[in-house]
């Protein structure tokens, strides 16, 4: 049974004090195999990973997760501090909010339900899938090292199904409910810094977006045939009946589209779509978004493609002042969200963890995705004392490092650590004892 690496217990000690002095040896452990296990991202394949499989108190780990005290929430604020001190120390703070369905079975799990797959569906093939819905949060932030926007997930929260809330008797929170939840808690962890969320359509809701301008400035797209109003007129003295909400109707985006006389703007893009820079025309003003008995203030962005690549898209900002280059640049940080959904699955084990206890279903799935967010943090460490080198081969060139490279960076720094240590008197290496060999054999060959 052979301890917890040096590293590893640096990198955590901001989380020591969230957590009962047994617990944090146990979450220590938990940590260490979920980075260092191959396979599946069970607590029985971290014991493993750790030497543990003789250890009589196996249950002390699963209560980590399905039974003992402590506060995930606090431990995302944290995390979202550190993020903060580490790769926005100033300036504006651009997040992301998307949801992502994690595959899962069983009538045990309650808080299952049926969905649309965004993965394998498209816009003429609907795919429904089972599994949990997760509503997460996430920095987006360019990693210098790596040469690219990165999503960093800190915040996530389970938003259960319609027929979970009807089983149990609870009200259903629609997806906009939890937004704006997730959202506000965000801007109480960081009163005093500009804040900017960037959505998709999902998000695109007048109610939501009317609620959260006052605290916060969200990006998301905004419908070609969006009406679209100016301010409502001043109110003259004497004037009888009900104030207007609303002036005069404005052209739609779509109609401005086929008006020869819109003014457009050629600028440049860095990034559009993942890609390199992008040669873009836009159009942008101010309107007031109305439906009957809602309404909010937006800067509406209008693109099209010099080249013709790609169909006009609408944007909307709910900062009227923003400039609309800005616009696009925020949103154009939002593709690096399905990047790290698929990262977390190929390389974090999301979608392979076993748990069925509520309260352990609703610590896993965050643990893991916030555990894509240490890496980051802890390569980082790593890459301002040595580069990480992208791992390549003849058949595949790799201009950067990728989330792999930062993996297997804290991988090799970890097992370096447990297996390689070096002679006080005479600086040699020492040989690796057998029981760390057998978990590197074990590691290598033993299926998941």
């Amino acid at each position: 049974m052979s301890p917890v690496p040096d590293s590893l217990e640096r990198w955590m000690a901001p989380f020591v004090a969230l957590f009962t002095r047994p617990t944090w040896r146990h979450v220590l452990v938990l940590v260490a195999g979920a980075l260092l296990t191959p396979g599946r991202r069970t607590v029985t394949a971290a014991l493993s990973i750790m030497g543990r499989r003789e250890t009589g108190n196996f249950a002390n780990f699963h209560r980590v997760l399905n039974r003992n005290r402590w506060s995930g929430r606090a431990v995302a604020q944290r995390l979202f501090t550190l993020l903060i001190a580490t790769f926005v120390p100033q300036g504006p703070v651009v997040i992301g909010i998307d949801e992502t369905i994690e595959r899962r079975w069983g009538s045990k799990i309650k808080a299952r339900g049926i969905y649309r797959d965004p993965v394998r569906s498209s816009h003429g093939h609907f795919v429904k899938a089972s599994g949990l819905r997760w509503i997460v949060v996430m920095l987006l932030v360019p990693i210098s090292w790596a040469g690219r926007v990165w999503a960093l997930p800190f915040l996530s929260a389970l938003a259960p199904s319609e027929r979970f809330a009807r089983e149990t008797g609870r009200r259903h929170k629609k997806l906009t409910d939890w937004a704006r939840q997730l959202l506000l808690q965000v801007r109480r962890w960081v009163p005093d810094r500009q804040l900017i969320v960037v959505a998709d359509s999902s998000y695109a809701a007048i109610e939501l977006l009317s609620d959260l301008r006052a605290h916060l400035t969200v990006v998301t797209r905004l419908r070609l045939d969006a009406r679209l109003f100016e301010p409502a007129p001043l109110r003259s003295p004497g004037t009888i009946g009900r104030p207007r909400v609303s002036g005069s109707r404005l052209p739609s985006l779509a109609q401005r589209l086929e008006d020869a006389g819109t003014s457009w703007r050629c600028v440049r893009v860095n990034g559009w779509y993942g890609g390199g820079d992008r040669q873009l025309e836009i159009s942008s003003g101010t309107a007031l978004w109305y439906h009957p008995g809602k309404q909010v203030p937006i800067r509406w962005v209008l693109v099209r493609d010099v080249q013709g690549g790609f169909e006009p898209q609408g944007f909307l900002c709910t900062d009227l002042q923003a400039d609309p280059l800005d616009v696009l640049r925020w949103f154009v940080r939002r593709w690096a969200v399905d990047g790290t959904f698929a990262e977390v699955r190929r390389h974090l084990g999301v979608e392979t963890q076993r748990q069925w206890a509520d309260q352990a279903i609703a610590r896993t799935t965050p643990a893991l995705l916030g555990l894509f967010s240490l890496v980051t943090l802890w390569a980082n460490d790593i890459a301002a004392r040595a580069a990480i080198k992208p791992r390549a081969a003849l058949w595949y060139r790799k201009a950067e490092p990728t989330f792999s490279d930062a993996l297997a960076a804290i991988r090799l720094q970890l097992w370096r650590e447990m297996t390689f240590s070096a002679s006080a008197s005479h600086a040699e290496i020492v040989k690796p004892p057998d029981p760390i060999l057998n978990r590197l054999i074990h590691a290598v060959c033993l299926p998941a």
